[in-house]
């Protein structure tokens, strides 16, 4: 759980030059993951899951300081 609140400290660290660049790295990362899954099964799905959350967060907080 300590990862989680680590993440969550540093989005709030960032700028928003950094968390639009994040976005765009996750999303691809997210892509190729779930490409990946398609042809065969990933070792941990969960990982999918998890940086769906992540995108969410990062994009939560990117539009509350708009």
């Amino acid at each position: 759980m300590s990862k989680r609140i680590d993440f969550v400290k540093s989005i709030k660290e960032m700028t928003e030059v950094d968390l639009k660049a994040r976005i765009q790295e996750d999303e691809q990362r997210l892509k190729k993951l779930e490409f990946a899954h398609a042809i065969s099964p990933l070792e941990n799905p969960m990982s999918i899951r998890d940086l769906r959350k992540d995108l969410a967060r990062l994009k939560t907080v990117l539009q509350s300081r708009k």
